[in-house]
C-alpha cells in the first residue's frame, strides 16, 4: 500500500510562527523553505503536490512533515550531523568566546590567527568557535540616535505624507548633494571585455567641485534638478524660485533637512511671502528619511563614482543629462515603514539610573 502522508493541523500560534519566519527577510533560506513546505501541508496538500509546486525533492517534504507531524514545528534548523568529534570541550569554547569579546591590545579587533596564538589553540578551532557562536570580529557597524526633542511629531508627520499625501498637493522631497568631484582619471578607462571588467587608474586629477539641487517628486519619482558652483543660501533661494516657476500652481509640501541654508533669514522671509509652500524638517541626524537622499545614491553609482570628467562642467553636463534618463522611466519609491517601525528603533531606552 502507499504510504499515507500524515495529517498536520497547526494551533493559530504555530501557522503565525510560520509565516513570520516566511515574511522575514533575515530568514535562512532552508527554514524559509520548511516553513513553506508545513503551511502548504497544512492546507491538505499532498508531499508530491508541494514538491512540485516548490520545485523540490518529494523525499525533502516527507521528511519535514513527519517530523512536524511527531514533533512540533520545533527547530526548523538541521539536526547535528554525525561525523569527527569536537577537539574542543565546553570550557575551551567558553574561553575563546570570552577572549574575542575583549579589544585586544594595540589592535581594534582579533583575527583569527592572533586569537589562536593567544589561547593556544588553532585558527580553524577559533573560526569553528566564531561560526558556532555567529562571532564576526571583522565586521562594524554603525549608529546614530537623533536628539531632536521633536523626533516623535517630525516622524509621524513625515511618514504621514509619504503614505497619506495631502489631496491636490504636490509632495517634494529636497536637498543639495555638495562637493561632488570632477575626477579625470590619469589615463582612458579600459572597457569592460569577456573575462575583464572595465577598468581605470588610482590616480586622477582634480578639476573642482559642483553641487546639485534636487527636488523629488514622490508621487512619480520625477526629479527636478540643477547644479550650480556654489552652496550658500543665494544658490537655494534661485532653485526655490525654479521649483516655484516649473510648479506654478498646487500646494506645494517640501521635506527638506535642517541645515542652516535652509533658514537663513533671506529664506525665511522667501516662504513668508508664498505661503503655499510647506516645510517639513527631517529630524537631526534624520536626513536618511528624505527620499532624494536614496535618489542621490543612485546618482553616484550609476553616473559619478566611475565617471572621468575633464572638468566641472563636464560633470554637471553628465549629471544633467543622467537627471534626464532618469525622469524618461522614473518609477515612485515604496516607503514601507510606518512611524512606529521607526520610533521603536529610533528611540533609545534608557538602561542606566545614573
Amino acid at each position: 500500500m502507499p504510504r499515507v502522508a500524515p495529517e498536520l493541523v497547526f494551533s493559530a500560534e504555530d501557522r503565525s510562527c510560520l509565516e513570520r519566519i516566511v515574511a522575514a527577510s533575515t530568514s535562512e533560506q532552508r527554514q524559509v523553505l520548511r516553513a513553506k513546505v508545513l503551511l502548504l501541508a497544512a492546507e491538505g496538500l499532498q508531499n508530491k503536490e508541494i514538491a512540485r509546486k516548490l520545485g523540490v525533492d518529494r523525499r525533502t517534504v516527507g521528511t519535514w512533515r513527519t517530523r512536524a507531524a511527531s514533533e512540533g514545528i520545533g527547530d526548523l534548523r538541521d539536526r547535528p550531523r554525525s561525523g569527527r568529534p569536537r577537539t574542543y570541550d565546553a570550557a575551551e569554547e567558553a574561553r575563546i568566546i570570552a577572549k574575542t569579546l575583549e579589544e585586544p591590545v594595540g589592535r581594534t579587533h582579533w583575527s583569527a590567527a592572533r586569537l589562536a596564538e593567544e589561547v593556544a589553540a588553532s585558527a580553524s578551532t577559533v573560526l569553528r568557535v566564531w561560526r558556532r557562536n555567529n562571532l564576526q570580529p571583522h565586521r562594524t557597524e554603525t549608529f546614530k540616535y537623533s536628539t531632536d526633542p521633536l523626533l516623535e511629531e517630525k516622524v509621524i508627520d513625515i511618514v504621514g505624507l509619504y503614505l497619506n499625501p495631502p489631496e491636490g498637493a504636490l509632495v517634494l522631497c529636497i536637498d543639495e548633494k555638495s562637493q561632488i568631484q570632477a575626477l579625470e582619471r590619469s589615463q582612458p578607462l579600459l572597457p569592460m571585455a569577456p573575462g575583464s571588467p572595465e577598468r581605470r587608474t588610482h590616480d586622477y586629477r582634480r578639476h573642482g567641485t559642483a553641487t546639485l539641487f534636487a527636488a523629488l517628486n514622490i508621487a512619480t519619482a520625477e526629479v527636478l534638478g540643477t547644479c550650480m558652483r556654489r552652496h550658500r543660501h543665494q544658490e537655494f533661494l534661485r532653485f526655490l524660485k525654479l521649483i516655484n516657476r516649473t510648479y506654478p500652481d498646487a500646494e506645494i509640501h517640501l521635506v527638506l533637512d535642517n541645515y542652516a541654508t535652509h533658514k537663513h533669514s533671506k529664506v525665511e522671509a522667501w516662504f513668508e511671502r508664498n505661503p503655499r509652500f510647506i516645510r517639513h524638517y527631517t529630524p537631526t541626524s534624520a536626513s536618511w528619511m528624505n527620499q532624494v537622499e536614496t535618489w542621490f545614491g543612485i546618482l553616484t553609482s550609476q553616473a559619478v563614482r566611475r565617471g572621468s570628467f575633464t572638468s566641472t562642467d563636464a560633470l554637471m553636463k553628465a549629471i544633467h543629462r543622467f537627471i534626464r534618463a532618469w525622469n524618461d522611466g522614473c518609477r515612485p519609491f515604496a516607503w514601507v515603514k510606518t512611524a512606529e517601525q521607526i520610533l521603536a528603533k529610533a528611540i533609545r531606552d534608557d538602561t542606566s539610573d545614573v
